[in-house]
C-alpha cells in the first residue's frame, strides 16, 4: 500500500488500524514524504508491516536514505530500497546537474547507480534488494535506465556493465489514454509483462521506452525479469463506481501475483486531502470510513489466514483441476495455507454477465467451502466428498477452501 503514514492528513493510529483491517504486509515510503523513521518503526511495532524505503520525488540525499534504511533493517522493518519516483514529473539534481523531466536523464542514472553501489557495499543493507526508478520509459536520452544491468552493445550513455537495481519498478495504473474505458480483463491486461500490455507497464518502461523508443530487455526476457509495482490503482468516478473500484483493486492484487509481480502497492490507503484534483483513489475516504474495496480485501485476506495449527505434511500434493469451459476472462490462482487447506481462487474479469463453469478435480476432496469476498457473509456453498462442481461466475471472485 502507498501511505504517508502520519503526514498529509493521515494519522499513525488510524493508519495502523486500517493496515490491520486490510491484512497488508508492506508500505511504500521514503524520507521525501516527511514521515519520520520513528513513525515507521512505531507502525512496524503496531502492525508488523515492512517498508520499501526510497528517495521518492526529487530526493538525492543518499546518506540520509541509507541511515534511515539501516534503522529499519535493524528493527526487521525493511523490505527494499527504491530509487527516484517518476523523475519525469519530479526532476532530480545530482552532482550539480539537473536531470529528469525534459532534461538529460544521465544525472538520474548516476544517482541510481551510486545508490545501488552504496547499498551493496553496506554490511547491513547489502542483503536487501534495490528497486529501480519508476517511469524510466520517459527518458529523454538513452541513459540506460531501462535495464537492470546495461548489457554489451546497448549503445547507452552509461557504459555496459552499469548496475542499477535488482528489480524493475513500474507504475502500471489500469486506466490510461490507450485504455481509457471500463472493459473485460482490465487488471489482467495491466499486469501483462509483454508488448500486449495496453497501459504504461513493464514493456513500455523496460522493453521499449514509451517516450523515445529506446530498446531495453527483449520480450522473452521481460517474462522472467524480477519486477515490482510501487503504484497502481484507480479513482472512483465516471464508469467506476465504488463497487467496480473495489472489484478492480481486488482482482488487481490477484492478477499481479499470478503474472509474476513480486510485490504490488496500490495507490492509495486513504484519499489525499492536501492535493487538488480527483483524489478518490483510496480504500478509505478522507474521514477514514471504508469504501467497499476495504471490505472486499479484508474478507479476502481473512480467508487466506490459517484457521488452525500448521499441518503435519510440509509438502502436500496439490490438487490438479481444470475449468470447463474456460473463457478468456477466467483466471485462477492456487495457494496453500499453513494449516493444510488449499485455496483455489477463481475470478472472471468480466464486466457484464456470467459464465457457467464446471470445475473438475483430479481426486475427491472431503470438503470444499466456496466463498465470495465481495459478499457478506462470504460463505456461499459447501460441497462434501466432491470431485467436481458447477459455478456461475460473474464479476465476484470465488475462493474455494479445499480440505483433503
Amino acid at each position: 500500500m502507498v501511505s504517508a503514514v502520519s503526514r498529509r492528513g493521515e494519522r499513525l493510529d488510524r493508519t495502523a488500524e486500517a493496515l490491520r483491517f486490510l491484512g497488508l504486509r508492506w508500505v511504500r515510503s521514503g524520507y521525501e514524504s516527511g514521515v519520520s523513521v520513528g513513525d515507521l518503526l512505531e507502525l512496524h511495532r503496531l502492525t508488523g508491516v515492512r517498508f520499501s524505503y526510497g528517495l521518492l520525488s526529487g530526493g538525492n540525499d543518499l546518506d540520509r536514505l541509507l541511515t534511515g534504511a539501516r534503522k529499519l533493517a535493524e528493527a526487521g522493518a525493511l523490505l527494499a530500497l527504491e530509487g527516484n519516483n517518476e523523475p519525469n514529473n519530479w526532476p532530480v539534481t545530482y552532482q550539480g546537474r539537473k536531470g529528469g523531466g525534459t532534461n538529460s536523464w544521465v544525472p538520474v542514472a548516476l544517482l541510481q547507480r551510486d545508490l545501488y553501489r552504496a547499498v551493496k557495499a553496506d554490511p547491513v543493507l547489502r542483503r536487501f534488494p534495490v528497486w529501480t526508478v519508476s517511469e524510466p520509459g520517459a527518458q529523454t536520452d538513452n541513459a540506460g535506465l531501462q535495464y537492470l544491468t546495461i548489457p554489451p552493445g546497448a549503445g547507452t550513455l552509461l557504459p555496459a556493465g552499469t548496475r542499477f537495481a535488482d528489480f524493475a519498478n513500474v507504475h502500471n495504473y489500469i486506466y490510461h489514454p490507450a485504455a481509457p474505458r471500463l472493459e473485460d480483463n482490465k487488471t489482467w491486461k495491466a499486469a501483462d509483462p509483454s508488448p500486449a500490455c495496453p497501459v504504461d507497464g513493464l514493456y513500455k518502461n523496460f522493453g521499449r521506452t514509451w517516450l523515445k523508443g529506446f530498446a531495453g530487455h527483449p520480450p522473452e526476457a521481460l517474462e522472467r525479469l524480477p519486477r515490482v509495482t510501487t503504484e497502481t490503482g484507480v479513482t472512483v468516478g465516471g464508469e467506476v463506481d465504488e463497487e467496480i473500484h473495489g472489484w478492480h483493486l481486488l482482482t488487481m492484487y490477484l492478477a499481479q501475483f499470478k503474472r509474476g509481480w513480486r510485490h504490488t502497492a496500490v495507490y492509495l490507503l486513504r484519499d489525499r486531502t492536501d492535493e487538488a484534483g480527483n483524489q478518490r483513489f483510496g480504500f478509505y475516504r478522507p474521514d477514514y470510513t471504508p469504501r467497499p474495496a476495504a471490505w472486499y480485501l479484508h474478507r479476502l485476506t481473512g480467508l487466506l489466514q490459517p484457521a488452525g495449527p500448521a499441518a503435519s505434511d510440509p509438502q502436500p500434493r496439490p490438487p490438479a483441476y481444470r475449468a470447463d469451459p474456460a473463457p478468456s476472462t477466467l483466471h485462477d490462482l492456487l495457494l496453500h495455507r499453513p494449516d493444510g487447506v488449499w485455496i483455489l481462487i477463481l475470478w472472471n474479469e468480466r464486466v457484464h454477465g456470467t459464465d457457467r463453469v464446471t470445475v473438475h478435480f483430479d481426486r475427491t476432496h472431503s470438503q470444499i467451502h466456496v466463498h465470495d469476498p465481495m459478499a457478506d457473509p462470504t460463505l456461499l456453498q459447501t460441497f462434501s466428498q466432491a470431485s467436481e462442481m458447477v459455478l456461475d461466475l460473474g464479476r465476484h471472485p470465488r475462493v474455494l477452501c479445499i480440505a483433503e
